[in-house]
């Protein structure tokens, strides 16, 4: 004898994808279902809805099916209030906690929709009971006493939807693909920059030590000094190199101008570590006159902030760089709070340790050479990315230069 389930799904269903997701999800767990009501949207920014009854074999696969749906913005059709559970120590859930995705979330407490303050993947949501305020927290930060979301009864969670109007997250949602033409991807997301930075918006760029190897510092620079970046999530190599290439005009030994390597140039990275070292800091470094160009430079001159987290393999490494990764963790979060779009350029591990702190309805851009680093993204949870098979001495000049033109288009 076969369990059901009857689940509603509402909003732009249907161009988002996730009705299709819904019914792949549903079959490739073993079930099968019934469309009960189905009623489309008629024009563009009309909403559609369906009512489905979802069916399994056994009640326990299709609690399974029905948590997996959860995800995808299905909800039941009577909602009841959430059920709550003290954690018992630091760090210690209650058992049946309640994991978040990165889709905007609302818990029913008190009979009224409270909205999940700070999301983020894979983490819990804690409610404060005096406040009526709901808050997601990670595992690091739950502490003995704090009222944890059990089940997943009384949680809605809201994708995002698809634009309503034509842009590049539009068309390229969720695909990476090599054949696109770049220049034209490139000046739309230069035209989301400048609308972004009107609305009082905030950017941020994930970069790795690609953009100084292939000659993008002087562009990446003239965009900071434009007032279109507003925080840098990077590692001590990005850092290394900036200021290897503004003390010695190189890059991993290599003359950035020639391409060729430079006599002793294995030793460089080292040397600009030890001189920072010397300083004392990026900050101080700067403000000695010992940097006078390169991305940290215009980062410290424009006070622009930078979260340098360290890795296992990392020399030095520079003072500025956050060695303990829960303390990194902490960091990003916090300065990626208001930001309206992220650009992830030429590093898969530090664009999957931001991505996985970020709301999924920020915009996203991944860039990079490998068309396979967009996809890992995407599969560990950063859905909304969309992709630029690019390397980034080409990206950042191309990009650099439609903001420029866009500017004397504005203005002109």
């Amino acid at each position: 004898m076969q369990s059901s389930h009857e689940i509603e799904l509402e909003g732009h269903v249907i161009d988002s994808g996730i009705m299709t997701r819904v019914f792949d999800k549903i079959m490739d767990m073993g079930g099968n279902f019934e469309i009960l009501e189905f009623d489309v949207g008629k024009r563009k920014t009309d909403p559609s809805y369906a009512r489905l009854r979802v069916c399994a074999d056994d009640e326990k696969k299709l609690v399974l099916i029905i948590s997996e749906l959860h995800r995808l913005g299905a909800r039941d059709l009577e909602v009841a209030d959430i059920d709550l559970a003290p954690a018992e120590g630091d760090r210690i859930m209650p058992k049946g906690f309640y994991s978040t995705t990165n889709h905007s979330t609302f818990v029913k407490y008190g009979g009224r929709w409270l909205p999940v303050e700070d999301i983020k993947m894979d983490s819990l949501i804690v409610v404060d009971q005096k406040e009526s305020r709901a808050y997601c927290r990670t595992l690091s930060k739950i502490r003995r006493g704090d009222a944890v979301v059990i089940g997943e009864n009384g949680v809605r969670v809201v994708p995002p939807e698809r634009p309503r109007e034509q842009t590049a997250f539009e068309f390229m949602h969720g695909t990476v693909s090599s054949e696109r033409p770049s220049e034209t991807l490139i000046a739309q997301i230069a035209k989301e920059i400048i609308d972004l930075k009107q609305r009082g918006g905030k950017i941020g760029l994930v970069g790795g030590p690609a953009i100084i190897h292939t000659g993008a510092v002087e562009a990446v620079a003239e965009i900071i000094r434009k007032g279109y970046l507003d925080v840098l999530f990077a590692g001590n190599a990005l850092a290394t190199h900036d200021i290897e290439y503004a003390l010695m005009g190189t890059s991993l030994g290599m003359d950035i101008a020639t391409g060729k390597p430079v006599s002793g140039g294995h030793r460089h990275h080292l040397y600009a570590i030890s001189e920072i070292i010397r300083a004392g800091s990026i900050r101080i470094a700067v403000e000695k006159g010992i940097i006078t160009s390169g991305i940290m430079y215009e980062c410290v001159h424009r006070n622009i902030p930078f979260i340098l987290a360290g890795s296992i393999r990392d020399d030095g490494p520079l003072p500025d760089v956050i060695t303990d990764a829960i303390q990194a963790q902490d960091e990003i979060r916090a300065h990626l709070k208001g930001c309206g779009m992220v650009l992830m350029v030429a590093t898969l591990l530090h664009s999957i340790a931001v991505g996985n702190c970020l709301p999924s309805y920020v915009k996203t851009i991944c860039v990079d050479i490998n068309p396979s680093a967009v996809t890992k993204l995407m599969d560990r949870g950063t859905m909304q990315a969309i992709g630029i098979v690019s390397d980034a001495g080409t990206f950042f000049p191309l990009l650099a230069k439609q903001l420029e033109i866009q500017e004397r288009e504005i203005s002109g």
